[in-house]
């Protein structure tokens, strides 16, 4: 048995929009201050795990164009559903490895686990077939 829920169209579309900044403004800051974000990286207490994925400069450039790509795609709603699961490839080997372990960072780690909760809604509801 499913229940319905009726939502409206403006709030997905903001939830969609405010989301995907983060992405967006992240994925920019990993192309612009690519060693910044290494030496953010090597401070981790997981930093192993970045390492596991390879190269962490190039990790940063490759998870700066995906954040931007697949930012963009689910700020304007195409493929809102694989968007939001490749942000979330992304997201959460990050927060382990920067997050995780870190008692300063408490508040971007609780901040990662609610934008990861705004993806999952878009992944597990079918917001392409709304009610108009």
């Amino acid at each position: 048995m499913t229940t319905k829920i009726l939502i409206s169209r403006r709030s997905i579309q903001l939830l969609r929009v405010l989301v995907s900044g983060i992405f967006l403004v992240a994925g920019f800051n990993h192309l612009l201050e690519t060693e910044k974000t290494a030496m953010r990286i090597e401070r981790a207490s997981f930093k192993g795990i970045a390492h596991l994925f390879g190269e962490p400069q190039w990790l940063i450039i490759l998870s700066g164009i995906v954040m931007i790509s697949a930012g963009f795609l689910f700020l304007v709603g195409y493929k809102t559903k694989w968007a939001a699961m490749v942000l979330m490839a992304v997201l959460i080997p990050i927060t382990l490895t920067v997050q995780v372990g870190q008692i300063t960072t408490l508040g971007p780690l609780f901040k990662n686990i609610a934008i990861l909760g705004g993806l999952l809604f878009f992944v597990l509801n079918d917001t392409n077939n709304l009610l108009k």
